[in-house]
């Protein structure tokens, strides 16, 4: 792949491993300067790495909260800094990364944000070998930072300028390309053909019996939103067709609908499912009721949450249950849900992004 094409670094299973990769013979380069465009939601993880030395000297520019993050790792030492404009906000940025002598300069849209200098007596200041880039990732082992971060990122990059280079780019060969959406929106996007899975003994839990756990979804969407698995118990969220000609929600979640609605927009929907000890409340509606069953016990030791469909091979999870539609906010106990925390998630999901209408471009 070309460095110069529109690169999307979402779409792979969770791997340090960069996106794409390219080495070059440091007697070949000619200016340590690299100039690129990103854009993304996604609040943490990779963007842009390069080593020398076989990776005994490296550099990663990450983010964190929004905010650019370089560390440097050279010789014996390691070096973190962060600063600059939040950078998570949706619009196309033009970063630009280069080298000045014992300083690695960032600018963010021509202007100079983050400047980090080091030196060491057992630094070299004549280099040979190769230098590696990576980009959506790193080639050295996550334990040396010294700041870490999650590896995943939903975000993309174009327009790249990396060094004077002109080489072609490897490409991780679990990473599926996939186009970049023309504009985004924050959210999480279910095109329809894959889910994400968590263990509910990673979120948040039981306060008290009497409130129970409290699933909170905002979005649009068609299709199956969630489900509910552990040994001896399974709950499907009915269908939903992602609109309405009712204002009672959970009846028309109820009866569901077998007409095709895809071509309709998704009107904007709130879904609440309460879990007691005894039952599954929709909306204020009850939906599950069973003395014999104690759920929260069974959400205490690790039920399956899926959202986008059901898991296994029954036939509520084929292809035409699964979610279609942006879910803008997940909440489990008033706290958000990051899907890049699912201990499974399909490659089609987009963790922090929607497609939507907006006006942001560089100019």
């Amino acid at each position: 792949i070309s460095g110069g094409e529109t690169i999307n670094f979402g779409h792979r299973r969770p791997s340090w491993e960069p996106v794409m990769k390219t080495s070059e013979n440091l007697s070949d380069v000619t200016s340590i300067r690299s100039v690129f465009e990103f854009r993304t939601l996604d609040p943490e993880g990779p963007i842009f790495y390069g080593d020398t030395k076989e990776g005994r000297d490296w550099f990663v520019l990450s983010l964190r909260d929004g905010i650019p993050e370089m560390q440097i790792g050279k010789a014996n030492i390691l070096v973190s800094v962060k600063g600059g404009p939040k950078l998570n906000d949706g619009v196309w940025h033009k970063l630009e990364l280069r080298s000045e002598g014992k300083y690695v300069v960032l600018e963010v849209n021509n202007k100079v944000e983050l400047v980090v200098g080091m030196e060491s007596e057992q630094t070299e200041d004549v280099l040979t070998g190769k230098i590696r880039l990576g980009l959506g990732g790193m080639l050295v082992d996550p334990k040396r930072l010294l700041h870490q971060f999650k590896p995943e990122m939903d975000g993309c990059v174009r327009g790249g300028q990396w060094l004077n280079l002109s080489t072609f780019w490897e490409t991780d060969p679990s990473w599926e390309p996939r186009p970049c959406f023309p504009e985004i929106k924050r959210g999480s996007y279910f095109p329809g053909t894959g889910l994400a899975v968590f263990n509910t003994s990673d979120l948040p839990g039981v306060e008290t019996v009497e409130k129970g756990i409290t699933i909170e979804v905002f979005g649009s969407w068609q299709g199956t939103l969630l489900s509910l698995q552990s040994p001896g118990f399974e709950y499907v969220l009915p269908k939903f067709e992602g609109y309405k000609e009712t204002k009672d929600l959970s009846t028309e979640l109820q009866e569901g609908s077998d007409s095709d609605n895809t071509a309709l927009p998704f009107e904007p929907t709130k879904l609440t499912l309460n879990i007691l000890q005894h039952s599954l409340m929709l909306n204020g509606n009850t939906v599950v009721e069973d003395e014999s069953l104690d759920i929260l016990s069974k959400w205490r030791e690790g039920m399956l949450l899926a959202f986008g469909g059901v898991p296994g091979d029954t036939k509520d999870s084929e292809s035409s249950h699964h979610l279609q539609g942006c879910l803008e906010k997940i909440l489990v106990q008033g706290e958000d849900i990051d899907l890049d925390r699912a201990f499974f998630k399909h490659t089609s999901v987009s963790s922090h992004s929607c497609p939507a209408k907006a006006t942001n471009e560089l100019i």
